[in-house]
């Protein structure tokens, strides 16, 4: 199962893929799509669109997992994180791809055990779940690879709970 995780943003747009198998997680890659401020928006999410079918394309997953909007008392950063979120799941809809999507704390609560986590937590338990010598950089990318890394937990854990019925 190969999974792309989805941080959105319409500056700076995290993705990391992920393979389980074999019993682990293992990292395929990860990083940044970056635009610049001085573009206008219809065009940096059209950017984004373009960026995340190549990315699509080159790594063929099987599900894509994108994190949700925060919205802590920001309207503006709020709206413009929920178009790059809007830009991914079209990106990945558009393949045929099916999408989840999750709330902050929902991943942490999958990758941490603690849905208060700090980024710096989320980070550290990336790095050690995939195995990794450091934590991958920028934050951007690990909180993507979070994100896939909880949308195979909560797979798991929704397989069992439909076994159980």
């Amino acid at each position: 199962m190969r999974v792309l995780g989805i941080d959105p943003g319409t500056l700076n747009q995290g993705y990391g893929v992920v393979d389980e198998g074999g019993g682990g997680i293992t990292m395929v890659d990860c990083g940044v799509l970056t635009l610049s401020p001085k573009i206008p928006v219809e065009q940096r999410l059209c950017s984004l669109y373009r960026k995340l079918g190549e990315i699509i394309a080159r790594y063929q997953p099987d599900e894509v997992a994108v994190e949700e909007p925060f919205v802590a008392g920001n309207a503006r950063s709020a709206l413009a994180v929920g178009r790059a979120q809007a830009i991914a799941i079209l990106a990945a809809a558009s393949r045929r791809l099916p999408v989840f999507r999750y709330l902050p704390a929902q991943v942490k609560q999958q990758v941490t055990d603690y849905g208060g986590s700090s980024k710096e937590q989320v980070q550290e338990m990336v790095k050690i779940q995939l195995g990794l010598s450091q934590s991958p950089q920028p934050s951007d990318a690990a909180d993507a690879l979070a994100v896939a890394i909880c949308h195979l937990h909560q797979r798991h854990l929704n397989q069992l709970l439909a076994k159980s019925r």
